[in-house]
């Protein structure tokens, strides 16, 4: 089976690979490719293992240059993507604001300044969506990532933090208030978030979606052990009085486990639990109630910091006031501005560590780009640009951006069509470049062994989702997912997408060996079936 290459029409301007219609007869059959070949007999071997026994595969892997069909089964039936949903959501976003666009965060001021240099009114800040707020920013203009984020922390163990500040993003924009005169606010600081309809994420992590977001709306708790028995070392961050923390961590010995809890009552907020000694630093997070609100004191306190006086105070709840409208505050005198870096960069961060609330939001952002509001508007428009791209958008199913709907169903044909039409876009190289690496960072740092041949051969996009099983006392991967392209050792450029769903997770069998199973079928199809043993981590 192979693909023809065609041009397509419209402001993609880019080449696709479309299906012959010998495709249809191939898939009408729910049967992998029957070849007797070396990889072939190799694939069937691993996805035909006892634990995935009420499983369901689907798979195609297409040769780039020729359009030959390495191996495939169930190409045309749906299945769960998971994260990678993300490949269709930053995609669609490259699109919509292209690789170069920046988001541009606005403060007005509404009201005289005097020669003593006091603002007789308000200072609103105009959320624009901007995904970091500069609290990622490096010193090359990059946003920086962790291989787990700290959104994640809430159930993993290995969620590290970025050394950037958080703040710094408001920490510039203060700056900048104070340099253009403004020593005192005698009025109110207002952040104006209603650049589109608010909405909650279909991901784990934090879930509201607003246009602004600071440290990912989380307060984070860095927790380092100590010596067994004694209080545990806990950092907070960002660095606000606007809740009273309470810290009771303890060390305990080093077969103890981790516990922890996080208890809030109004702005009074306790961590307790326990870390065991000689473990590695711990992450938690609490997500804030009102992200607006949340923004806005850390923004009061960075101006106290530069030595403006801010008449009002902070609040965990944004004052509810009516704010002008949008083309009134347009017309008043903008006195800072924050400018994130490119949205390249954007790309990079949600497809290497699978952003949840990132990846939720860029549908809103994509829908206000176009003069939309709402996350229905934005998946509208993403449909558009899958046709406009050659994906057979009718056969899939999206309810979010970040892949954990349940609505959200592709084919792996769909997904590979996508990754095909990207390789026409001059931006290609950079969404490339944000996909995890095998082995080497996002979250395909751990999925292989250092060895192996296949180590930063695979660019590709993971996904996994899972359901607690009330009636078996485990858990359901609903799906595990890998999607990308890959350099095979005879130097051929392939598109694939490898989904497995339905695996329960029991008797030893986890989401890690499903990844290193994952990461098998990668040394798989690198080598060609070649009779070298791949092994899982």
């Amino acid at each position: 089976m192979r693909l023809i290459r065609r041009s397509f029409p419209g402001a993609i301007g880019c080449v696709a690979w479309l299906l012959l219609a010998s495709w249809l007869p191939l898939h009408a059959e729910d049967k992998p490719e029957t070849k007797e070949s070396p990889l072939a007999a190799k694939i069937l071997e691993l996805t035909r293992a006892p634990h995935y026994r009420h499983a369901h595969w689907g798979l195609l892997f297409i040769d780039l240059n020729s359009g030959e069909v390495l191996y495939q089964e169930n190409a045309d039936k749906l299945f769960a993507p998971a994260s990678v949903t993300k490949c269709y959501t930053v995609a669609t976003a490259l699109d919509a604001l292209g690789a170069d666009y920046r988001f541009r965060t606005p403060v007005y001021r509404r009201g005289d300044v005097t020669d003593a240099g006091e603002l007789k009114g308000d200072l609103i800040l105009v959320a624009s969506g901007d995904l970091t707020m500069g609290g990622r920013t490096t010193e090359k203009g990059e946003i920086a990532f962790t291989n787990s984020d700290h959104t994640y922390a809430t159930f993993s163990e290995d969620a590290a933090l970025t050394p950037q500040d958080p703040l710094a993003g408001l920490n510039e924009i203060a700056r900048q208030i104070a340099a253009a005169g403004i020593k005192k606010v005698s009025g109110n600081l207002l952040i104006d978030d209603r650049l589109f309809e608010h909405a909650e994420g279909s991901g784990s992590g934090p879930g509201n979606l607003t246009p602004i977001l600071v440290n990912d709306n989380v307060l984070d708790f860095l927790i380092e052990p100590t010596e067994a028995g004694q209080p545990a070392k806990v950092t907070v961050r960002p660095e606000t009085g606007l809740y009273d923390i309470k810290l009771d961590m303890q060390t305990v010995e080093k077969v103890g486990k981790v516990e922890t809890w996080v208890r809030v009552e109004g702005n009074k907020l306790t961590l307790s639990g326990k870390i065991p000694a000689g473990r590695a630093p711990l992450v938690r997070i609490y997500e804030v109630p009102d992200p607006a609100g949340w923004a806005r004191s850390l923004l009061i306190e960075a101006l106290k910091r530069v030595g403006v006086e801010v008449s009002a105070g902070i609040s965990i709840r944004h004052p509810d006031v009516k704010l002008p409208a949008k083309d009134e505050i347009e017309k008043l005198i903008r006195v800072a501005q924050l400018e994130s870096p490119p949205f390249s960069e954007n790309a990079r961060l949600i497809l290497k560590v699978s952003h949840n609330l990132h990846a939720s939001t860029l549908p809103l952002i994509v829908a206000a780009h176009n003069g939309k509001r709402t996350l229905a508007d934005g998946l509208v428009l993403e449909r558009a640009f899958l046709q406009k791209a050659g994906v057979e958008a009718d056969a899939i199913s999206f309810g979010g951006g970040a892949g954990g709907s349940r609505a959200d169903y592709v084919t792996p044909k769909a997904t590979v069509e996508l990754l095909i039409a990207m390789t026409g876009r001059k931006d290609f190289p950079l969404y490339e470049r944000a996909m995890p690496s095998l082995g080497v960072d996002g979250t395909l740092s751990k999925s292989i062994r250092q060895e192996s041949p296949a180590r930063d051969k695979v660019h590709a996009k993971t996904g996994t989702l899972l359901w607690d099983d009330l009636l078996q006392g485990n858990s359901l991967l609903t799906s595990k997912a890998l999607a990308g392209y890959m350099t095979t050792a005879k130097g051929r450029k392939l598109a694939f997408a490898a989904f497995v769903n339905g695996v329960h997770l029991r008797d030893g069998i986890d989401t890690k060996k499903i990844g290193g199973d994952l990461g098998k079928l990668a040394e798989i199809v690198y080598l060609e079936g070649k009779t070298e043993d791949p092994k899982t981590p």
